[in-house]
């Protein structure tokens, strides 16, 4: 069953070509390893909340701009394989330097329960 991996993270709105760029020297490293297709989203239209909020969860500030990107696996043992071999033979000229503050990102894993087209 498909899984995917997501990311919310913040990244400097005047770093957003290297975030682009960033994510397209990435992708490789991701599809040598199973991933399906990975999906990066910048922020245009997100609303601040009462209680809760991107800009919150990822303490973004006034300057930056809330990403919300995921990774499409084809099934959860690919994307865990994937994982355990980027931790184990990570190799930093493997991954261009991130272009934003990765303490603030946060992911997890996720099955679908509903996929309508």
């Amino acid at each position: 069953m498909t899984y995917y991996s997501g990311f919310v993270l913040a990244v400097p709105t005047a770093n957003k070509q290297k975030f682009i760029d960033h994510a397209r020297e990435s992708w490789p490293v991701f599809k040598k390893r199973g991933a399906i297709r990975m999906i990066e989203n910048w922020g245009e239209d997100v609303p601040r909340g009462k209680q809760t909020d991107f800009y919150r969860a990822t303490n973004c500030k006034d300057d930056e701009t809330p990403l919300f990107s995921w990774i499409e696996w084809p099934d959860r043992e690919t994307a865990d394989k994937a994982f355990a071999a980027m931790a184990e033979d990570f190799d930093p000229d493997e991954m261009p330097e991130m272009p934003f503050d990765g303490a603030r990102m946060f992911w997890g894993g996720f099955t679908p329960v509903v996929d309508e087209s």
